[in-house]
């Protein structure tokens, strides 16, 4: 109960310590004793709203997009051709990519890049393992 009253008297000093600080730039300031009981309420971070972690939003709200199908794809690489080479195409001809060998593949959902990988053989068939996932800072910016 101790630290409680503590905890609200630091509390009130930090409001009266702002409410100064703004009349001293001749803004108007609630007083302290205006102030809530109680504490305003925060959304949760998106990181709480992940339904596999148990903070499931209210009404499962995230669970709405859970089941919307995504195109998932790997690009291999990319190159320009001009329709005159493309007809002369045939069984056996090569195209050379913008890629390296070895390089990582581009993992793209919807057609934006979410991560790289490289390819692995799993049961006879191909499969990606991700090496380096895109940070939501470098998806926005590919954006825009």
């Amino acid at each position: 109960m101790a630290e409680d009253t503590t905890t609200d008297t630091a509390a009130t000093d930090d409001l009266a310590d702002w409410g100064e600080a703004m009349a001293e730039q001749g803004l108007a300031a609630e007083p302290a004793a205006a102030a809530p009981s109680q504490p305003k309420v925060q959304p949760a971070p998106f990181a709480e709203l992940r339904a596999d972690q148990g903070g499931a939003a209210p009404g499962n709200q995230l669970d709405l997009v859970m089941d919307i199908p995504v195109t998932l794809s790997v690009e291999l690489g990319r190159t320009k051709i001009q329709i005159r080479e493309l007809l002369q195409l045939a069984q056996g001809s090569v195209v050379d990519l913008d890629r390296l060998a070895g390089e990582p593949m581009d993992v793209l959902v919807n057609g934006f890049l979410i991560a790289r990988g490289e390819v692995v053989l799993v049961n006879d068939k191909f499969g990606i393992r991700l090496t380096d996932i895109v940070s939501p800072t470098e998806r926005a910016r590919r954006l825009g």
